[in-house]
Parts: structure tokens; C-alpha cells; sequence
């Protein structure tokens, strides 16, 4: 399959589960708002979705899949991959089982340092927090096994379903809330909270099923430490924290704003997070998803500068897409988040504080996705340490400039700091891979990169100039909301691809022929 067309299957699938995570959250502000109970459940989701990126998605993207897919190569290559899997899967297990259960029983201090108690010093709000983790902490157990077989159907090619899986987990909410909600607030998170972990096991059902019928799906067996299991646990540590550095810098902004800012600053963070992560993940993880096989197997058969040219395309294709969704997101983050949300409890002020969050937030876009793009170049090469090290000097910087930042700037601050770590991991990324000649941008990726800067920077003129009519059909009638949504994007998509094709920016012969093009090619 072709690298673009892999990113594409995982970037459509992407897309609808952010259409339906943000059907989920439409809702829950309708029935949370941005108070006690979505506080507390946001907090509760925020910690397993932590250590899944940490250790579940994260460390077996960056450690496992390069492994499977350099054995995919060998004779015997499926069998080969399956026992790399089952040798994982006896450690993982019993892992697993125990932190699950550690962290059940000890939710109470562990959300007590997430949060410091709540700036307001609610004593109910703590123990629904307290209650909330116990329920979804489970997800994390199943999610992780989730990872494992979506990492053997990403090294054989399979993208879609290991990319349709969390579409599982926001229709087991949405269900949640239509179905088992409660008369208040509170019983309405709970309901939620449980939906949590049932979604994680229908996403292991739904991803087992698939690696059986590829002869993938791994036993159980007694935990053996062979040398390739070794390897394996070396790479996961450093893996998980620099694939989490995003997730890391989340909860550093959860734990300061649930300490030190008014109620409902929380809240404003994550409904901006969540359009923030709407191109994130329809970009960024798609091309991540897909980059990291098409490098491993590459470079498992000594092809390095097949290799570079993959990795040029990559950069090129992310920053084609999120270049003008970044400034699309800063300029019109009002009538955006005003249509999308106000509905309900999500009062207008709420939206104009979301508002600002998703500006600051939409700034680092490009970044975040940068990061999801040169990191396989690191991870294929069997090198995880050195992205670890780079994520937490971001991560040091992300503190620091929350305590500097979240003073004059309230939430806006945190939004600012975020951004403003993740173009320093970006820095730090590039010079690494192009010390080691690994980077190397070619002529048709200088030639474009500025071309599209420019003509997504004409693109926010002209949304500048729509947003104030589109913030006065925002709030109204549910077509008026659909119409300020295409006022934004639809003359801002055909001034960006008119204008990119005139000057050059993208070409669609060039487009056609990267989507029809093996990736080993």
C-alpha cells in the first residue's frame, strides 16, 4: 500500500471517530456542562487515556511494530511476528493486571496529586473523582491489549481496523448517555464512567476477531526472557515516555488548572483540546501510524535512501494539511467552538473562554503533527531513548511555562506553554535525525513547504474577514450552526487549493501518483 494511502485509510477512520467523539461531546455538555461532575469525570478519563498512550499505544507503536515488521521480512515472517507477540503478551498480562488493581485501590491518593484536591476545595467533587477512576481505570488493561493486536495488523498493512476501533468506545458513551443517564449530573458520569471500560472490551473482541482471521491472534504462554523479549522491554520505557509527551503535557495542564484555576478551566481545555486534536489525529497519527511500518521494513532491507524519500514525503503531505487547519483553527476558534458547543450548560461564555484556549492551542497544530512525523524516524532504527529525551526536556519547558504563563493568561496560558514545548520537541527532532544524515529535505519539499506557509497565511485573511458573520449564525437553529461551519470552511478550503495549485504549493498529478505508489518504492 502506498504511504499516503495507508495515511489516508487511518486519517478517514480517524476522522469519523473524532465526528463521533464530538457527537459524544456535544452531548456531554448538553448533560455535564462545565461543572462538579464534568470536572471530576474529566479528570477520571484523563488518567487511563494517560498511561494508554504512555504505555499502551505508545510503547508498542514505537518498540513492537518496528520488531514485527523487520521479522514480516523473513521467511516464516507471520509465524515469526506471531511469537514476538505471545513472548510480549506473557509479560504484559500479569503486568497489567496488577497496576490495574494497584491503582483501583489507591484512586484516592493518585487523584488527590492529579488534582490537589480542586482549587474550590469541594470535598464531593474529590470522592466523585475518587469513584469515576475506579470505574474507567479498567479501560486501560484492555486497551493495552487492544494496542498489541493492532500493532501486528499495522505491520502487515491492515490499517483500518486498529483504526476503526475507538469509534467503538465514543458510540459505547454516546449509547451511555442516551440510554443509562441518570435524572442529575452526577449518575450521568458514572454512566459514563462505566461505558469507559465496557468500550474497551468490545474494542479487544472487535481487534481479536480480525488478527484471528490473519492468523495473528497471540496465546497465552509462560513468560520466557529471550533475547528478542529483552529488546523489547529495553525500547518500551524510553518509547512510552516520548510517544506521551503530548499526553504528559495534558495532565501537567489538568493538575494546574484544577489547582490553581476557577471552575470550569478544566473543562475549557479539553473541549479546545478536542478540536485541536480533530487534524492531530486525522493527520499526525494517521501518517505516524502509517510511516512507522513502511520505515522499519524499509531499513530492514538496507534501503536508506528509499527510507529519506518517505520521510520527505511524509513532512510534505502533513504540512500540505496542517498548515492551513492550524490557522483556520487560531482565526475562528469562536464561531467554531460557539457552533459546535453552546448548547445546553455550555454557556456562551464558556465558548468565548474555549474559544481562546483553542486559538493558543491551534498554534502549536503543526507541531504536534511534526512530532507524530520525524519520530518514526528514530523508532524504526531500533532508538527510542533519544526521542525520550527530547520529550522531557519539552516536557520541563511545558511546566515551566504554565507557571509563567498561567498567571497573566489564566487557561489561555496553559494552551500557550503546550504549544509553544511541542515546536521545541519539533526543534529538537529535526537537528537529531540530521546530524545522523537521516533528514535530509530534497528539492521538492523546500520547494513546497513555503509555498503552502503563504497561501495558508492569505487563507486566515479571508477567515479573519467571514468570522464575524459566522459568530452571528453560531448560536442559532441547527442549519444556521451547519451554515457558519461552511462559511468558514468552504471558501477558506477552495482559496487555500486555488491559490496552493497556482503558486505551486501542491500539484495533483504529483498527489495522484504518491497515492497510487508502494510505499517500498
Amino acid at each position: 500500500m502506498s504511504l499516503v494511502r495507508a495515511a489516508t485509510t487511518v486519517g478517514s477512520f480517524t476522522l469519523i471517530s473524532r465526528i463521533t467523539g464530538f457527537l459524544r461531546d456535544l452531548m456531554m455538555a448538553r448533560f455535564l456542562g462545565a461543572g462538579l461532575a464534568a470536572d471530576a469525570f474529566l479528570v477520571a478519563f484523563r488518567l487511563p487515556n494517560l498511561f494508554r498512550s504512555l504505555f499502551a499505544e505508545g510503547a508498542f507503536s514505537a518498540a513492537f511494530v518496528p520488531m514485527a515488521a523487520q521479522r514480516l521480512e523473513q521467511d516464516n515472517g507471520v509465524q515469526k511476528a506471531r511469537r514476538l507477540a505471545e513472548q510480549a503478551l506473557a509479560f504484559l498480562f500479569p503486568l497489567l493486571l496488577l497496576f490495574t488493581t494497584l491503582v483501583m485501590l489507591l484512586a484516592g491518593p493518585i487523584v488527590f496529586l492529579m488534582t490537589g484536591g480542586f482549587k474550590d476545595a469541594q470535598p464531593e467533587k474529590l470522592q466523585l473523582a475518587i469513584e469515576l477512576t475506579r470505574l474507567t481505570f479498567p479501560y486501560l488493561m484492555l486497551i493495552s491489549l487492544v494496542s498489541l493486536l493492532g500493532g501486528l495488523l499495522n505491520a502487515i498493512g491492515r490499517f483500518a481496523v486498529p483504526a476503526a476501533a475507538p469509534i467503538l468506545l465514543n458510540l459505547c458513551m454516546i449509547l451511555a448517555l442516551l440510554a443509562f443517564r441518570g435524572d442529575t449530573s452526577l449518575d450521568t458520569a458514572r454512566a459514563l464512567a462505566a461505558a469507559v471500560s465496557v468500550a474497551g472490551l468490545v474494542q479487544f473482541l472487535f481487534l481479536f476477531r480480525s488478527a484471528s482471521r490473519h492468523q495473528l491472534a497471540p496465546g497465552l504462554t509462560f513468560p520466557r526472557m529471550s533475547d528478542e523479549v529483552r529488546t523489547l522491554l529495553r525500547r518500551i520505557g524510553p518509547a512510552a515516555i516520548g510517544a506521551g509527551a503530548t499526553q504528559l503535557n495534558l495532565l501537567v495542564s489538568t493538575i494546574i488548572a484544577a489547582r490553581f484555576l476557577p471552575q470550569g478551566s478544566v473543562s475549557f481545555l479539553y473541549y479546545a483540546d478536542r478540536l485541536n486534536q480533530l487534524p492531530l489525529g486525522m493527520i499526525g497519527v494517521g501518517m505516524g501510524v502509517a510511516l512507522l511500518p513502511t520505515l522499519s521494513r524499509l531499513i530492514g532491507a538496507g534501503r536508506h535512501e528509499a527510507a529519506l524519500h518517505q520521510q520527505n514525503r511524509a513532512i510534505e503531505f502533513a504540512m500540505f494539511l496542517a498548515l492551513p487547519a492550524a490557522l483556520a483553527l487560531a482565526v475562528a476558534a469562536h464561531p467554531i467552538i460557539t457552533a459546535l458547543f453552546q448548547h445546553g450548560r455550555f454557556t456562551a461564555d464558556d465558548s468565548l473562554m474555549a474559544a481562546r484556549a483553542l486559538s493558543a492551542f491551534a498554534l502549536g497544530l503543526p507541531a504536534y503533527i511534526l512530532v507524530k512525523v520525524l519520530t518514526p524516524g528514530f523508532h524504526a532504527r531500533g532508538d527510542t531513548r533519544t526521542p525520550m529525551n527530547y520529550a522531557l526536556i519539552a516536557i520541563l519547558a511545558n511546566l515551566l511555562g504554565n507557571l509563567v504563563l498561567v498567571w497573566p493568561f489564566q487557561h489561555v496560558g496553559i494552551a500557550m506553554a503546550t504549544a509553544a514545548s511541542a515546536w521545541l520537541n519539533v526543534g529538537l527532532l529535526a537537528l537529531g535525525l540530521a546530524r545522523r544524515g537521516v533528514l535530509k529535505p530534497d528539492a521538492a519539499l523546500r520547494r513546497a513547504l513555503p509555498r503552502m506557509l503563504g497561501v495558508a497565511m492569505l487563507m486566515s485573511l479571508l477567515l479573519g474577514f467571514l468570522s464575524p458573520a459566522a459568530l452571528g449564525l453560531a448560536a442559532g437553529s441547527l442549519i444556521q450552526r451547519v451554515g457558519a461551519i461552511f462559511l468558514i470552511l468552504l471558501p477558506g478550503a477552495v482559496l487555500y487549493l486555488g491559490a496552493g495549485m497556482l503558486v505551486g504549493a501542491w500539484r495533483p498529478r504529483a498527489l495522484l501518483a504518491a497515492f497510487r505508489r508502494s510505499a517500498s518504492a
